[in-house]
C-alpha cells in the first residue's frame, strides 16, 4: 500500500490520511469544501462547495496518477437532500467519459457544517 498526501488537498484533520493506493485503486478519504492553504470552508452555496470538493479531489487524483475518468465509485454525502438537483449540475461537469457508480445520502451534520462531502474509489492508471 501506498498513502497518497498532497498540499493542494486540505490536510487530514483527524487519524487518516488523505488516500490510499492497494491493488491498482486509490481509496480517498471524504472531501470536504476547504481551502488547502487556509483550511477554512469555500462557499456559501451547495453548487460553491461542490466546486471546491471537486478541486481537492483533482488534486487527489492528480497526485495518485489518475484522474475523474478512473473513479469507480462515489459516495456523496448531502447536509439537504434538497440540494440533490443543484449538487448534480456541479457534479457531473467533472466527468467526461461514463459516471462512475455513485450513491447519495443525506445526512445529519458534516465536519464545519458543510453542505457536501465525498470519497471516491478510483483506478490508478
Amino acid at each position: 500500500m501506498k498513502t497518497v498526501h498532497t498540499d493542494l488537498a486540505p490536510k487530514a484533520i483527524g487519524p487518516y490520511v488523505q488516500g490510499k493506493i492497494a491493488n491498482g485503486f486509490l481509496f480517498a478519504s471524504g472531501q470536504v469544501p476547504l481551502s488547502p492553504e487556509t483550511g477554512e470552508v469555500i462557499g456559501t452555496t451547495i453548487e460553491a462547495q461542490t466546486e471546491q470538493v471537486l478541486k481537492n479531489i483533482g488534486a487527489l487524483l492528480t497526485e495518485a496518477g489518475t484522474d475523474f475518468d478512473h473513479i469507480v465509485k462515489t459516495t456523496c454525502f448531502l447536509s439537504d437532500i434538497e440540494h440533490f438537483i443543484a449538487f448534480n449540475e456541479v457534479y457531473k461537469t467533472a466527468f467526461n467519459a461514463d459516471f462512475p457508480a455513485r450513491s447519495a445520502v443525506e445526512v445529519a451534520r458534516l465536519p464545519k457544517d458543510v453542505l457536501i462531502e465525498i470519497e471516491v474509489i478510483a483506478l490508478v492508471k
